[in-house]
């Protein structure tokens, strides 16, 4: 059984939307932000709803509340025990936009065209 996940944030041109995201926020919300990634990072696929869903073709969406504003965060597990978070949002309708989620399965699609397992791990350090 895998004791921690691994998050990674999904990086375009060397720049993270979901790390800027994070890192734009005042403390507090920063903080609520961290949180809820570390539990992420420790539950992985078996945190259940209301705080994560699945949306479609294994992209999953970490559900979180800001200062009453619903954020969203896409990610999909790969590797076996690696997150990689991809886009995120303020969400202001009912149903998660299918531009978010398209925009999160071409991060994924680009994301595995450049890992495999074995350089994802050496590249951030892991032991296969």
């Amino acid at each position: 059984m895998i004791n921690k996940w691994n998050i990674i944030y999904y990086e375009q041109n060397q720049e993270s939307e979901v790390f800027d995201f994070v890192e734009s926020q005042k403390n507090s919300n920063k903080a609520k932000l961290l949180s809820w990634l570390s539990i992420l990072e420790e539950k992985g696929p078996l945190l259940p709803r209301p705080y994560a869903d699945i949306l479609d073709d294994g992209i999953h969406e970490l559900r979180i509340k800001l200062t009453g504003k619903q954020v969203r965060i896409l990610y999909f597990f790969c590797f076996k025990d690696f997150i990689i978070l991809t886009n995120c949002f303020n969400k202001k309708t009912n149903k998660v936009p299918k531009k978010e989620i398209a925009k999160a399965k071409m991060y994924r699609d680009d994301f595995l065209s450049k890992y495999n397992e074995e350089k994802l791990r050496k590249e951030y350090n892991e032991n296969i």
